[in-house]
């Protein structure tokens, strides 16, 4: 198994990352060995890989492209094959449709998500449709100025993308056309005002989605109604504890592989939020918080054989290692810390 991690690289994000670093991974330990850096890239922050995993994908903070990769399955090593325009500046997640023939784009500055072909190489071509985002502005007076879309979520059948929207405070949901690779809005789920919609992420058993609001510290569970392709909002918890006063944002959603937690990072109280879920309803009870061992966990995420959680922190320079208790949800420390530059995101291979 090998995880590559994409990171921030420029100055004026206060960067200390160099690009994207590749590591095996021992699936019986967790433990991490390096096996190669792809230099001379600008903030490679989100990755992603093709479903037959022959293939890695990045888009670029604060730029208006995503790279293809091609990987040796053997040693792991990232190839460059290209890099195509995503139609708008700051990708910041990225999916691809049920055939892996179309990557869908969210791109944050621009306020829009895009569609790009995947060549049958592997490449990627520049984006041929465009979807601009609009509604009425949240309320917070800084982040909230402009449409911020951070995630792209395919639901598990794939006929519908969920697009949370951090500067209007909505959960777009778009029709994805098959044939033709075009998306276009099918209904949309308002979040509280100021709330900040970040992330999302589907139960893997049950008709719900989860999306942490960055602004306010909170996380939705949200009922999905798969035929009508709607979402709307079930609960709304807390991401923080009580005697908690800091400032505070939430960055990403992991669910474990049974479906029995979800996880929230937060940056500020720098910790990761721990909730139980109701096998009936999918509605969620905070188990505990789990310090991140860093400042500013801007990714978790559960590698493939479910048995370690991986911190990212941003702004602590490291990537630290977790495991897992399958009966009570509970995250220990393994004691393994990798020093890694201003990490942004994960990619596993199973």
């Amino acid at each position: 198994m090998f995880a590559y991690v994409g990171s921030f690289t420029t100055a004026n994000r206060k960067a200390r990352g160099n690009g994207i670093n590749v590591f095996r991974v021992d699936p019986a330990t967790g433990t991490w060995t390096h096996v190669q850096h792809v230099g001379d890239l600008v903030n490679p922050s989100f990755l992603v890989l093709s479903h037959d995993r022959r293939f890695l994908y990045a888009v670029h903070g604060d730029v208006d492209y995503a790279t293809a990769f091609a990987l040796d399955p053997a040693t792991g090593h990232a190839r460059p094959i290209g890099r195509a325009a995503t139609g708008g500046l700051n990708g910041v997640k990225q999916d691809f449709d049920r055939a892996g023939r179309f990557l869908v784009v969210a791109n944050y500055i621009a306020g829009n998500v895009a569609v790009l072909a995947v060549k049958p190489d592997g490449a990627l071509a520049d984006q041929h449709d465009l979807l601009p985002l609009t509604g009425p502005l949240g309320t917070h007076r800084t982040e909230q100025t402009r449409p911020h879309p951070h995630d792209v979520v395919f639901d598990p059948a794939r006929r519908f993308v969920l697009i949370p929207d951090k500067g209007l405070d909505t959960v777009f949901v778009l029709r994805f056309d098959d044939a033709t690779g075009r998306i276009a809005l099918h209904c949309q789920m308002r979040a509280r005002p100021g709330a900040g919609p970040r992330h999302a992420a589907f139960h893997p058993a049950l008709s719900v989605a989860y999306v942490c609001n960055e602004l306010d510290s909170t996380v939705m569970a949200c009922r999905w109604d798969a035929e009508a392709g709607t979402l709307a909002p079930l609960q709304v918890v807390a991401s923080l504890p009580e005697d908690f006063v800091g400032a505070n944002t939430t960055s990403e959603l992991a669910i474990s592989r049974d479906g029995r937690f979800v996880y929230c990072s937060n940056r500020g109280h720098d910790s990761i939020a721990i909730y139980a879920v109701d096998p009936a309803s999918g509605r969620l009870a905070a188990v505990g918080w789990e310090k991140s061992q860093g400042r500013d966990p801007r990714y978790i995420g559960i590698e493939p054989n479910g048995r370690f959680l991986y911190a990212a922190n941003e702004q602590g320079d490291s990537i630290v290692t977790f495991a897992l208790d399958a009966a009570s949800g509970r995250l220990t420390p393994t004691g393994q810390v990798i020093p890694l530059g201003s990490p942004v995101t994960i990619a596993f291979t199973r």
